[in-house]
């Protein structure tokens, strides 16, 4: 037991003035004459003895009514079980991301928690709260009140880590007390680190009561016909007993097909056919689940002509013109001899085609261009340079020649899940003729191989950087050297490696994953390119990080929008391309497992009560009250003696 004035303690000595007055009484008894006493002297004795058993009641009375007055002002008390975090500071870390769209027993997961923190957090009690997109320093209920009823949903994921770098900047003399709510969907042990060493952390996990949801997670190009596209849309389902939905196309905000889908298997993809021209819209459907994560919007832009280039001799080039025709591609030849440098950065795809030596010129300008979005493909010559080919290829990492083999192999794996491959198998194949090599190089490649001997080196591989890719082939391919001209694969993996998906492809990103575009066009000085909504959908703006390069500009849009939808890059009011958004779809599965990264961790069904459990565990137990009681009661007790007792 302590005392909060320990200093009123020494009053206590003054119960030592009763005791004396009780032994040193002054007060004489008095003598009475009686004619005959033989009567009352054993009435005498029995009056005594009450007497003095009265005086040592009353004394211990008076004794018990003072020390317990004392007491009582000196204010004694239990110190709490948790005293040395008495005066931390609250760190509230609030998680809006679209995963706390579910809904719960009493609504959605996020305007729960909002409602509790209003309900009974103490209105003038301080904290501080960390969203996944704002921050509140210093604050209270009273001052963010209408921030937190006008909360909305964030594109970012909830991310722990960031959260607690934004709590260990808050320089603080005392200690931390942070109060997590989040769902905890994608949630990792290991971003929870900082939490469990180095402060008091408290989880609230509400849980989703539907936890099956649909969620579109990509549309792309299945096939291209004459006339029109036909395009898939990738429906990825998490959880059972999924009924019909229905799934729509919009172009420009006008309905353009639509069907029913019952979503059978985990993922499903759903045809449509479109025209060849401009697309730029979205596809959406109905799922009673989570709604950040129903609708998909994209650009699709009127094919144009891709131009390549390929540098070596005429001679050993004649297969691509074969490929690349004049209805889909501007194809040139140049022998290096010849080679106009200037044309290199007009081109969206770049074939070496057998040199023995590449010029450091040449290595210079080919790094550029495929910084700048162009793709290129390698075919090394029986007797290239092979320190010349890896100074090339170091631009670029992840692929390096070794020692030439003159040793025939076969071309028997093909990696049908690369994108060189896309849309080009109904099925795998396993039993088709197999193309050959008569020597090649051993190339060690840090990416699976897009093609393979049987010895499961790479004949061809490649390494992508984002919005270009460099495909690099381990052996020559002219005729004299192997018989892959003639095999079926030769088409399409030229083809494919040639296409800039940013001219032919669908445009979809996602926000926040700063994935840079190629804009052609030429802006003066003082000119710059911004991002515009559509008018039927978002209706942000926004300037972009942008970089001049010669003929085109470079953009990244960090972290915005914040809305997903369509957008127009825009030359002042030029529109120049059509772009689309879409949030990350990192929080659509609601049964992802949370337990294993909650492990260990301090979990408590609400806000109310951990709010209960720190005021219980840092109030310390006063009890100067019950001295109070006791001094009345003993007061009580000297009245009833004065009284009753003789």
């Amino acid at each position: 037991m302590q005392f909060k004035h320990p200093e009123i303690l020494y009053f206590l000595f003054l119960l030592i003035i009763p005791i004396l007055v009780h032994l040193f009484q002054l007060r004489r008894f008095k003598k009475e004459l009686f004619t005959n006493v033989r009567f009352l002297k054993e009435l005498s004795i029995q009056t005594r003895k009450s007497s003095k058993i009265k005086k040592w009641l009353l004394l211990a009375t008076r004794l018990l009514i003072f020390t317990c007055l004392v007491l009582a002002f000196a204010q004694p008390f239990f110190e709490a079980k948790d005293h040395k975090n008495k005066s931390n500071e609250t760190f509230i870390v609030l998680d809006n991301s679209f995963s706390m769209q579910a809904k719960g027993k009493k609504g959605e997961l996020l305007k729960r928690a909002v409602e509790d923190l209003l309900e009974h957090v103490p209105e003038n009690q301080p904290f501080s709260l960390v969203t996944n997109t704002e921050t509140f320093w210093n604050t209270d209920i009273k001052s963010i009140r209408k921030d937190l009823q006008n909360l909305s949903y964030s594109a970012a994921a909830f991310d722990p880590v960031s959260a607690l770098a934004k709590i260990r900047s808050r320089k603080t003399v005392v200690g931390k007390d942070v109060i997590v709510i989040s769902d905890a969907v994608g949630l990792q042990s290991r971003q929870l680190n900082g939490f469990d060493k180095e402060l008091n952390t408290y989880f609230i996990v509400p849980n989703a009561e539907q936890q099956n949801n649909v969620s579109i997670d990509s549309v792309f190009i299945n096939q291209t016909l004459d006339n029109f596209y036909e395009i898939g849309v990738k429906l990825s389902a998490y959880g059972s007993d999924f009924g019909s939905l229905p799934i729509a196309l919009y172009n420009q905000g006008k309905l353009a097909a639509k069907t029913v889908v019952k979503p059978d298997t985990s993922e499903k993809t759903i045809g449509f056919t479109i025209p060849k021209e401009d697309f730029h819209g979205y596809v959406t459907i109905e799922d009673n689940s989570l709604a950040y994560d129903n609708s998909y919007y994209f650009s699709l832009s009127k094919p144009q002509k891709t131009n390549v280039m390929s540098i070596g001799e005429a001679a050993k080039s004649q297969f691509l013109s074969r490929i690349y025709t004049p209805d889909e591609f501007d194809y040139n030849n140049f022998a290096l001899e010849s080679l106009d440098y200037n044309r290199i950065e007009k081109q969206d795809a770049i074939v070496l085609n057998e040199l023995v030596k590449i010029p450091q010129a040449l290595q210079t300008t080919l790094k550029s261009f495929v910084s700048k979005g162009g793709n290129l493909i390698v075919i090394p010559a029986t007797d290239s340079n092979v320190a010349d080919l890896n100074a090339l290829l170091s631009n670029f990492g992840g692929m390096q020649f070794k020692a030439g083999q003159s040793l025939e192999k076969r071309i028997t794996k093909i990696a049908f899940n690369n994108p060189v491959f896309q849309s080009v198998f109904e099925k795998q194949v396993t039993n088709f003729q197999y193309p050959s090599v008569k020597s090649s190089f051993a190339l060690a490649a840090s990416t699976p191989a897009i093609l393979s001997y049987e010895d499961q080196s790479p004949f061809l591989a490649s390494v992508a950087n984002g919005v270009s890719s460099v495909y690099v082939f381990s052996g020559a391919i002219n005729k004299m050297n192997s018989n892959f001209q003639n095999s079926p694969l030769i088409v399409p993996v030229f083809y494919n490696m040639a296409q800039n998906t940013q001219k032919t492809g669908i445009s979809a990103l996602s926000i926040g994953a700063n994935s840079p575009v190629f804009i052609d066009a030429l802006l003066a000085k003082d000119e710059i390119l911004n991002v515009r909504g559509n008018a039927d959908g978002s209706t942000e703006k926004f300037i972009p990080t942008q970089q001049i390069l010669n003929n085109k500009v470079k953009i990244v849009c960090n972290d915005y929008p914040s809305l997903a939808g369509n957008y127009g890059i825009y030359k002042q009011d030029e529109r120049l391309k059509d772009i689309s958004f879409n949030y990350p779809r990192t929080e659509s599965n609601l049964r992802a497992d949370h337990d294993s990264a909650l492990s260990g961790q301090k979990v408590i069904e609400s806000i109310e009560a951990v709010l209960d459990t720190l005021q219980t565990d840092r109030t310390d137990n006063e009890i100067w009250k019950w001295f109070v009681i006791f001094t009345l009661l003993f007061l009580a007790t000297e009245l009833l003696i004065q009284k009753f007792v003789k």
